[in-house]
């Protein structure tokens, strides 16, 4: 019977230990959409998309929109290991036949909660939500 409860109170323990170490945080980065993107030189409007990062972690990319400079995308990001104080990273780019166009970039360090962002670029205006939840 004392095998039995040392077993138990082994068990307990071992979970008490995976409970403790648990510090993961996930992130989400949703709601993306932008205004006033300029296109390329010759006044052309852009077809805009965002590539998305937390820390080192790329999340991904929207799609394209054609000939739009007021966007919005319906893609989510979702980071399941994003810890509090590493930077999201959101570049917008302009796709084009050859090289695509870097329109901007927005720096924001994570912290928990859930917050709407206005990043200012250099050819247009990047509005986001993201929530980081333990």
């Amino acid at each position: 019977m004392a095998v039995f409860y040392d077993l138990r109170l082994m068990s307990l323990l071992v979970l008490l230990l995976a409970s403790l170490l648990d510090f993961a945080s996930a992130v989400r980065v949703f709601g993306l959409y932008a205004r006033d993107l300029t296109g390329d030189a010759f006044g052309n409007p852009p077809d805009p998309y965002v590539k998305v990062w937390c820390g080192s972690t790329f999340g991904g990319q929207t799609e394209y929109h054609k000939d739009t400079d007021h966007p919005r995308w319906s893609a989510v990001f979702n980071f399941a290991n994003c810890n509090p104080y590493e930077n999201l990273k959101l570049e917008v780019w302009d796709k084009d036949l050859n090289f695509d166009d870097h329109l901007g970039t927005c720096y924001r360090q994570v912290e928990f909660g859930t917050f709407a962002v206005t990043c200012h670029l250099s050819k247009g205006t990047l509005y986001y939500k993201y929530e980081l939840i333990q």
